[in-house]
Parts: C-alpha cells; structure tokens; sequence
C-alpha cells in the first residue's frame, strides 16, 4: 500500500486557476481531516469570492478557443486522463479513503468507477452531431448545430469525491465546455488530484479551473450572479439544490441538479431471497448508507418478512466498522460528527415511536465518526427515518401486505431518484417499473449506477440526467439556421 503521508504530500493544496496552482487570497487555509481518526491530514487553499471570480474569468477567456477545438482532441485528452486513473488507482484510492473514510476496497472500484466516466465520453466527444432537412414547403432548407453551452460551475459532493467529478468534468469537455469545479469542503483533495491528472493529460490552460473553499455559498453565489456562467451542475442536497435553482434562475442558467433520495427497496413473497438479501446489502451499505441511491426504506411483503429479516440482519450484523486503510474493514466511518448526530437522531426518534431494534442503534463514542450497522423492525408510519434520507448505515425494515400497497408506500415522498424491486414474476416487474415515480429503477438489482446510464430523478430529486447519450445533452445547446432552397 502507498505511504500515506506521502500521497497526501504529492496532492497540490493551492486553488487551480487558468492553469496555474495559485494561493488563496490572503493566503487562507482550510484544515481537511480524516473522519475515522479526527486528525488533520493536512491544510488546503480557502478561496474567497474574489478567488471564484477569478477562476471565471479564466473559464470565459478559455471558452471561445476550446469551443473550436477539435472533437477528437478533446476525446483524446479524456482517454489520456482516463488510462491515469487507472494507472494510479492505489494511491488515489488511499487519498480518498483518508479524507472521506470509505474502505480501500470500495475506494478503488469508485476509482474504477470514475475513469469510466472519462473513457465514455472521450467516445461521446466525437458523436456529437446536429441534422439537415427541408422544410415541409420545399422553400428552405434547415440546419441543426449542437454547441456548446458555455462556462460551467461545478459543485460536487464529498460522498463520491473523485466519480462526482469525473461525471461532470468528463461531458463537458467531451461538449467544448469550460469549467469552475468547487468540491465538496469535507474532500477537496480528489478533485485537486485530479485537475492535475487533467493538466497532465494535455487539458489547455484555463479550461478546468478548482476553487476550493468553506464558504461555498459566498464563492458560488458572484459565480450564478454574473452573465457569464451558461451552466450549473450541481450534486448535494435538495435544500441547497432548490437554493441554488432560485440564483441560478435570475439569469436563467441552464441548470441540471442531482439531488436527495429515499429509495425504497420493495421485497415481494415470490422474490429469491438469497437475491433480495444480497441486493438490500449493497444498496443499503454501499458507501456506509452514504449514498443518494441507498435504500432508505425497505418494505417486505408479509409472507416472507420473517425470513428476509432474520437473514438481512446477519449480514449487517457481520460487518465490520473501522477506519477503511485496516485489513478486514467493510465499513468506514460517518463523514463527520453532524452525520453521526443526524443517524442518531433519526434512530432514537424511531424508537421512541415504537420501532425494535434488531442490531446496532448505538454510536460507539470515541475517536472517528462511527455508527454501528443497524436494523430496525415495526417502524412506524409516523417515523421520520421513513422521510428523511439517513446517509448512514441504517435500515428500517416495514411490512406490506398487497401490490398497490408497496406502490403507494414507495411512492409516499417528496423525492423520486431510484426504487428497488425483487420479484420473480415478470408482469409484475413491468408493472413496477411503470408504477413507481423514479427516475431510476433496479429490478432484481442493487445497483443501477453505470457511465453509460443516464443517472437521475424525478419530483425533487432533481433536473436533467448525467452519463448515458443524454449527459453531454446537458452541456449542449441545440441551434438552428435557416437556410434558402439551394
């Protein structure tokens, strides 16, 4: 395994501005910590909002330059950037473990994971086309061009540090974008890994731009405020997404936002269990719960909730919690101490209100930012665990009796990202899937996240979709020329 402190020294700290790593104004710093031991790992640049502008006139003076560059060149800078992470998977998945607390394991597959994003659309880049046609009448001739938007903001999370990034980064260099990336504060040192994999690979000078910050709304804010800015991705939460759709629409940005869940994962009498068992243990631990796609809420049908339960139970019970660079380890910690008070809370507010639990429902205390893998049985209608996305790795088990019971419980939330669903019976799954108010569905899957996937919700889990033939749509605006009969 790589020396620790040496990949964290080899990451730069500094802001990445028009090709240049640079100091924050004034010379600001952030600490960024490891969530299992509490202790620093080291101080990176704090930018302020004269630093974010900064990095958009960068962005703008790179804009008209890379637009007209050639689509195979920008697929070729991705492909270069996407052998990279591969050739570095080891220490980059070692720098996201200590900044984000995942297990080195999962830390290398979202590595894996990421650079897939970058080799689907270095193939995108070169697929962009429009369309000619005549008009009905026969008297005109019409032209359809796809250009690129514009300047991007960026705003990534810190559960997927590096994959949020390449998600973004990835269609909209393919498009003929530039970018202002400002990363989640908890984990910004993947993204700095990576802008310099991107400069390495070739990326011009000015076209990728980092800000890193702890004042994300007072950099973002100027950004949407100024004209220039032509896009806004943004992966967080539904409260900061809806506040950032209002800026972003006093001057009509276009805007894609992918937002909260509380998927629910349906179990039905005739699904196979060990299957179902399976699939509820990865998309419920997957990243420790923390994760938009975790199964929030798992219904049961009555005949086999017993089983499924006890089985269930086992498996998370056998966990094993610790900090994710220790052999063994297959679950990290919490991100930090206000996601451990946020599990906790929404754990004792269901048990008070009835709920048993099966295993865990205790922080440990001490060093690290844990929570005990935890199962809760008889959970209440009125429990706001059923409401509220956990982010953790908790999992409220609530039995149904019919199929259009499943259904309206699924179906019972403000968010509408992924629905999970184990049956054997094909009409019924066709049924489902036509059924339930989710941009995403697994049917006898655990995992619905692919590149080549469009990824995204409905209600208020967000707008637009990422990855799939749709991603770099998001990055595209559709122009039409008129032209006369030749």
């Amino acid at each position: 395994m790589p020396d620790e402190e040496k990949v964290v020294a080899a990451v730069p700290k500094g802001l990445f501005v028009g090709g240049r790593w640079r100091d924050a104004s004034g010379g600001r710093t952030f600490p960024v910590t490891d969530p299992a031991t509490g202790a620093e790992l080291c101080a990176v640049a704090d930018a302020t909002p004269e630093d974010g502008m900064a990095a958009l006139d960068a962005a703008a003076a790179a804009q008209d330059g890379w637009a007209r560059t050639a689509p195979r060149e920008r697929g070729e800078i991705l492909r270069r950037a996407y052998q990279m992470l591969v050739d570095r998977t080891d220490e980059l998945a070692l720098l996201m473990t200590l900044e984000m607390g995942k297990p080195l394991a999962e830390a290398a597959g979202e590595i894996a994971y990421a650079a897939e994003f970058f080799r689907w659309f270095a193939e995108e880049a070169v697929r962009i086309d429009g369309g000619y046609a005549s008009a009905p009448n026969g008297a005109a001739r019409m032209l359809v061009l796809k250009v690129p938007v514009g300047p991007a903001v960026l705003v990534t999370p810190w559960n997927f540090p590096m994959a949020m990034g390449t998600r973004k980064i990835g269609p909209a260099v393919a498009a003929g974008c530039t970018m202002v990336l400002k990363p989640a504060e908890q984990t910004p040192l993947c993204s700095l890994a990576l802008a310099q994999i991107l400069a390495d690979a070739g990326l011009p000078d000015g076209v990728l731009n980092v800000v890193t910050t702890s004042d994300p709304g007072g950099v973002v804010g100027p950004l949407l405020a100024d004209g220039r800015v032509r896009k806004l991705s943004f992966t967080g939460s539904t409260e900061v997404g809806r506040h950032l759709l209002g800026q972003a629409a006093q001057h009509v940005v276009r805007t894609s936002l992918e937002l909260g869940g509380n998927a629910p994962f349906l179990v039905f009498d005739d699904a196979d269990l060990d299957a179902a068992v399976d699939g509820a243990m990865l998309a419920k631990t997957r990243n420790g719960g923390e994760a938009c796609t975790a199964a929030n809420r798992l219904y049961v049908q009555r005949g086999v909730l017993a089983d499924f339960t006890e089985r269930f139970t086992a498996r998370m019970a056998a966990l094993r919690p610790g900090r994710g660079t220790d052999d063994g380890v297959t679950l990290g910690p919490l991100i930090d101490a206000d996601a451990v008070a946020k599990v906790t809370r929404l754990v004792d507010d269901a048990v008070r209100r009835g709920a048993r639990v099966v295993t865990g429902g205790t922080a440990p205390g001490g060093p690290g930012h844990f929570y005990p893998p935890t199962v809760l049985a008889d959970v209440p209608a009125d429990a706001e665990i059923l409401r509220t996305e956990i982010f953790g790795p908790v999992a409220p088990i609530v039995a149904f009796d019919t199929e259009d019971e499943a259904v309206r419980l699924a179906n019972d939330t403000e968010h509408g990202l992924v629905s999970y669903v184990y049956t054997t019976d094909l009409g019924r799954g066709v049924r489902l899937s036509e059924r339930l108010d989710t941009g995403m569905i697994g049917l006898n899957q655990g995992l619905v996240s692919n590149p080549a996937a469009p990824f995204g919700g409905v209600k208020q889990s967000g707008l637009g979709r990422e990855g799939g033939r749709v991603g770099i749509e998001e990055f595209l605006e559709t122009r039409y020329v008129a032209l006369p009969a030749p």
